[in-house]
């Protein structure tokens, strides 16, 4: 049976879902099936907060408005988490066990019997310590329980004309800083920042990974020969030294995903 009519399936027989919707990939797949699905008895809820940059925010209430679901922004309070903020190798389940605390709640204010989210079979393969939230709050992943793979997605989003098709892998702000180093919202919006001026400059698919005094620079290995430039790397090095980093590196690897779990 096709993968999307089982997803189809699977949505009509909730009856009723909630949905974390960030705006990328996967989890506007999702809303895209279960709101031809479901119509209005779809809420995407999208969550606000320093480790996600206002232009994504942004972007998702521009595809729910396009898209024709009924959404809603909240605001996290992953801050007054001493053990979110102290950065732990289990930081993301402090994090995801804040969000989904709070969507379950709306969830039943709203009388909707699920809360799903846009993880896919992919997942599964890395470090993810937010699922351990997830199951214990016993939030879907429908993607992921029915064997859908990111390629899966982009095929299948591309199939329905969703803008989200080909973007770029996206993981919170807070991702870009290594186990054990507090996070502030300092930091945090030096890494926006940096990452908001690359993307001014043309790249695409990268990280500004912060360690201290130096910034680590990831971009798609098609585009280090472009970053290298001697022009631009002189514009990129100054950049980021008005951001307060002392030493500016490329790293030769390119654009990984999960490279501080290293």
């Amino acid at each position: 049976m096709d993968k999307i009519i089982q997803l189809k399936e699977m949505v009509r027989g909730m009856g009723k879902v909630l949905i974390a919707y960030s705006g990328g990939v996967d989890s506007t797949f999702l809303l895209k099936v279960a709101s031809d699905t479901l119509g209005k008895n779809v809420l995407a809820v999208i969550a606000k907060s320093p480790t996600y940059p206002e232009s994504e925010v942004r972007f998702a209430k521009e595809m729910c408005q396009g898209l024709g679901a009924r959404y809603l922004v909240i605001e996290t309070d992953e801050f007054l988490d001493e053990n979110f903020i102290s950065n732990p190798r289990e930081r993301c389940y402090f994090c995801k066990k804040e969000l989904f605390s709070k969507l379950l709640a709306i969830a039943k204010a709203e009388n909707i019997p699920y809360v799903l989210d846009g993880s896919n079979f992919d997942d599964k393969s890395d470090f993810r310590p937010g699922s351990k939230a997830k199951e214990e709050l016993g939030v879907r992943s429908p993607l992921m329980e029915l064997g859908f793979t990111k390629e899966d997605i982009r095929k299948f989003s591309r199939d329905l004309g969703l803008r989200t098709s080909d973007k770029p892998s996206y993981a919170c702000l807070a991702s870009r800083i290594p186990y054990g180093t507090k996070i502030t919202p300092e930091i945090l919006g030096r890494i926006e920042k940096g990452e908001e001026f690359l993307r001014e400059l043309g790249f695409n698919q990268l990280r500004v990974r912060h360690h201290g005094a130096i910034v680590r620079i990831e971009v798609d290995q098609e585009s280090i020969p472009h970053l290298i430039d001697d022009e631009l790397r002189e514009q990129v090095a100054k950049k980021f030294e008005e951001l307060g980093y002392t030493y500016v590196t490329f790293d030769l690897k390119g654009y990984r995903t999960g490279s501080m779990n290293l």
